[in-house]
Order: structure tokens, then sequence, then C-alpha cells
């Protein structure tokens, strides 16, 4: 029994160590991002940057072709939808909005 009674302590001792190990917290440093992909500033740039960028790179909007604003309101509609994207409504037009002011076609941008 005495020697059962080793390992089982061995053993504790052992899983003791690697839960110890496990749970220490670690801190890592992320390196900047790419700052040709750093989205203009203007109002939504916030959300639109904190939603999207959850799923994809900031630069699969700031590369885009130039949408107007109901291509791009499709965009995120896609998003949602298709991939979904937890956006609701009033953030979806926000971002949107932001996307056609900031990324829109030159036509678009002119009323044109």
């Amino acid at each position: 029994m005495t020697n059962f009674r080793g390992r089982i302590i061995v053993l504790a001792g052992i899983v003791g160590l690697a839960m110890a190990a496990v749970a220490q917290q670690r801190s890592i440093q992320l390196p900047a991002d790419n700052p040709a992909s750093q989205l203009k500033s203007g109002p939504g740039e916030a959300l639109t940057t904190r939603t999207c960028a959850l799923c994809h790179s900031l630069d699969y909007m700031v590369h885009q072709p130039r949408l107007n604003s109901a291509q791009w309101e499709a965009e995120v509609r896609k998003m949602i939808t298709v991939y979904g994207a937890p956006i609701n409504d009033v953030d979806a037009k926000a971002i949107s909005e932001y996307l056609a002011a900031n990324y829109g076609s030159p036509a678009a941008a002119s009323g044109r």
C-alpha cells in the first residue's frame, strides 16, 4: 500500500505542477498593423474597425474598388447574411455610411 500511496502523491504533484504552469498568465505584444491598411478618420471609424476587424484584415476595405453607397450597403449586408457577422441594423447602417463616405466611388462622392 505504501508504494501505491507514494505513486498517488507523485502523480498529484505532477498534476499540480502542470496546472500551475498552465495557469501562469502570459502577455504577448502584437506587431503594429500595416500603416497602409489604416482606416481614414471620421465618424464611424472606431465602430467599423472594432466590428470588421473581428473577422478580417482592414486591408479588405482599404483596398476594395471604390463602391457607391448601395454597393457598400450590400457588402455589409453580405457580411451579415452570408458570413454571419454579428452586426445589428443600426451599426450596419453606420458602417455602410462610413465606408461610402471614405471609400466611395468618386462619382458617388461628387453626387453624380
